[in-house]
């Protein structure tokens, strides 16, 4: 159990919230979030990486030059691993990266990691009826006044998309703003501060607290 203070959008101590998200045990919490972690990197991979073998290379139909006489070593075609404009030898063929986890380990991991950064966790009170139009730089003296440089990498987590929010911090690039119900382990571990909103962290223990 971790005690956050929350903050108003002034920057001033507006409350307390608690965040309560059952964790693995610590002697395996590092192995299954590293699992979860290259689950997710894997299975954002394309796998479309391709290259031609000697049969696939265009050309070399014809013997370069007779067997024997020239003094040069023998050669078949043009088209061989060894020659410049060659095929690829055990080059990249398309496949699957994709890694299976069981969805328990996924949660189980999901909260391990995010209770474990409680220490650059910072809860804040619901600032989207602050902003009466989309304004960047207010969102800039917001982060400010909360105690984080915007050229940090920050990830904004809110209960659910608000337009005005969107269009206000898609313009800062250190900035990501995602919903509650859209959390992932690489966005939480690649962030070196975790700004949520009251009800984002409300959502977060409805959803992934069991």
């Amino acid at each position: 159990m971790v005690d956050c203070v929350v903050k108003d959008w002034q920057g001033a101590e507006a409350g307390t919230a608690t965040l309560d998200l059952k964790v693995a045990k610590e002697e395996n919490a590092s192995h299954i979030v590293h699992r979860a972690l290259v689950r997710q990197i894997n299975n954002g991979r394309q796998g479309n990486a391709s290259s031609k073998t000697r049969a696939e290379v265009r050309g070399g139909g014809r013997k370069p030059w007779r067997q024997k006489g020239t003094g040069r070593a023998r050669a078949g075609s043009i088209r061989s691993p060894l020659w410049r404009g060659g095929g690829v030898i055990f080059g990249p063929k398309p496949r699957d990266y994709t890694t299976k986890m069981n969805r328990k380990e996924r949660r189980l991991a999901l909260r391990t990691a995010f209770q474990g950064c409680a220490d650059s966790l910072i809860v804040v009170q619901d600032f989207a009826s602050e902003l009466s139009q989309p304004k960047t730089k207010e969102i800039i003296a917001a982060l400010g006044r909360w105690g984080v440089d915007s050229s940090e990498k920050i990830l904004l987590v809110t209960a659910e998309k608000d337009e005005t929010v969107t269009r206000s911090v898609r313009n800062i690039p250190n900035v990501k703003l995602i919903a509650a119900t859209n959390l992932n382990i690489y966005d939480i571990l690649n962030a070196e501060h975790l700004i949520v909103t009251a009800s984002a962290l409300d959502k977060i223990q409805e959803v992934y607290g069991e």
